[in-house]
């Protein structure tokens, strides 16, 4: 089973930027996306109408914002999109769907923005995050999607420069320490541990051509499940957003 996971950093635009000829010529067995910036009345029909997927949404309440899909081959059994958290339910920012095998969780998280204006609600975000997935039980739990931030230094091009900057304070990436310590692993540093490749490149400064950018977009599974895993790959030569998708091939 092969599982992509994409920012595409607004679903329409992705469109004009090809994405539809990328998504028939991959064809994954599920594929999350996150901040498609649109509301559930305005996502295209080319997405609405793809052959052989069903389709899942979690909209923002605010227009234009954020928001998260689901595509996948499978039905799945039961979708959920809230944790029970209005300030971040309000965002659209969850979807986990339970298949007969395992479950999926796709999150956009938020950003802590120029100034660390947002870091305190990320915080919270992070917090209400780990509750959730604490109570979580399948034989088979598969976290993913934008967790806006880089974990390790090896994670980003300029890591002493960026010190103190969104996405890399040490509050944000005590985070992916929590995770480890409850048993998650992160599916590409597990399989490649000294590879230097990024998921994420600011539109400035020619960022991307010049390979400035940060690994920011995750899978996860747990410890005892690496069994399961077969592949993880960051797919940093497909265009069409300021991310790249990833993926995971698993033995299910």
């Amino acid at each position: 089973m092969k599982i992509y996971s994409w920012n595409v950093n607004g679903i329409r635009a992705a469109i004009r930027n090809g994405f539809l000829t990328w998504f028939k010529r991959t064809q994954p067995d599920i594929l999350c996306l996150q901040e498609i910036k649109a509301k559930e009345k305005n996502i295209p029909k080319q997405i609405k109408n793809l052959t052989g997927y069903h389709l899942y949404i979690s909209e923002a309440k605010k227009a234009g914002y954020s928001g998260t899909i689901l595509l996948s081959k499978t039905k799945a059994n039961k979708i959920i999109s809230r944790i029970g958290q209005p300030q971040f339910d309000n965002e659209g920012r969850f979807l986990l769907a339970e298949f007969p095998k395992f479950k999926i969780f796709n999150t956009y998280f938020p950003h802590s923005q120029r100034g660390l204006a947002r870091l305190d609600f990320k915080l919270k975000f992070n917090k209400a995050y780990l509750n959730f997935i604490k109570k979580l039980n399948s034989k088979l739990i598969i976290l993913t999607g934008d967790f806006n931030y880089a974990h390790q230094d090896i994670d980003l091009a300029n890591p002493k420069q960026n010190q103190k900057n969104a996405g890399f304070t040490q509050e944000e990436r005590q985070f992916g320490d929590q995770l480890a310590e409850h048993g998650w692993i992160d599916c590409f540093r597990y399989l490649h541990p000294n590879t230097e490749k990024y998921t994420w490149w600011t539109y400035r400064f020619k960022a991307r051509q010049r390979n400035i950018g940060w690994r920011i977009d995750y899978f996860f599974i747990k410890k005892q499940k690496l069994k399961f895993l077969k592949k993880a790959e960051i797919h940093d030569k497909v265009k069409g957003s300021d991310h790249c998708p990833i993926s995971i091939e698993l033995k299910i």
